[in-house]
């Protein structure tokens, strides 16, 4: 089983790493803190550049703390945070699956960071090689609440246009 975890881990947890860096340097195809912080500007966050930092570290360092199964609370509720703000901000109103930009893939990973904070990164991780690996139903929990509660900070700081001005820019 913790050769599993291992696994699960560190595909995910590096994935999301290169998708920050995609973000935070412009590597592997991205757009940089630049190009980013125009999309997120676009969406709503301004400044856009300091929005896209924030997203680009969560998911860098949120998916590297995954892969090497350290702070994995902490690792989680960053990740659920991150992944809540991008669903409700880009991918639920294109419905579920991924092919139409849905919001498939960052609910996969809401699932995937939540059941390591329950369950815990297994044997094969720094949080156990400290002796410190939490888990179980308060550290789930608390995960949950705390992405949530990052979540819902960061999309209260959106600026929408109103709907009168947006419609008369076209």
């Amino acid at each position: 089983m913790d050769l599993g975890l291992l696994i699960l881990r560190l595909v995910v947890g590096l994935t999301l790493s290169a998708h920050g860096a995609q973000k935070l340097f412009g590597w592997f195809g991205g757009y940089g803190l630049a190009g980013t912080g125009g999309f997120m500007e676009h969406l709503g966050f301004h400044p856009g550049k300091r929005a896209a930092l924030f997203a680009g570290l969560a998911e860098f360092g949120g998916g590297l703390l995954l892969a090497l199964g350290a702070a994995t609370p902490l690792a989680a509720a960053v990740l659920i945070g991150v992944m809540l703000v991008a669903i409700v901000t880009v991918h639920l109103e294109k419905g579920f699956f991924v092919t139409a930009g849905g919001y498939e893939y960052p609910l996969l990973v809401v699932a995937v960071a939540l059941t390591f904070a329950f369950a815990g990164p297994g044997r094969l991780s720094v949080d156990a090689l400290l002796g410190r690996e939490f888990a179980g139903v308060s550290w789930g929990l608390g995960s949950l609440v705390a992405g949530a509660a990052g979540a819902a900070l960061q999309l209260a700081s959106r600026h929408r246009a109103p709907a009168a001005a947006n419609s008369h820019a076209a």
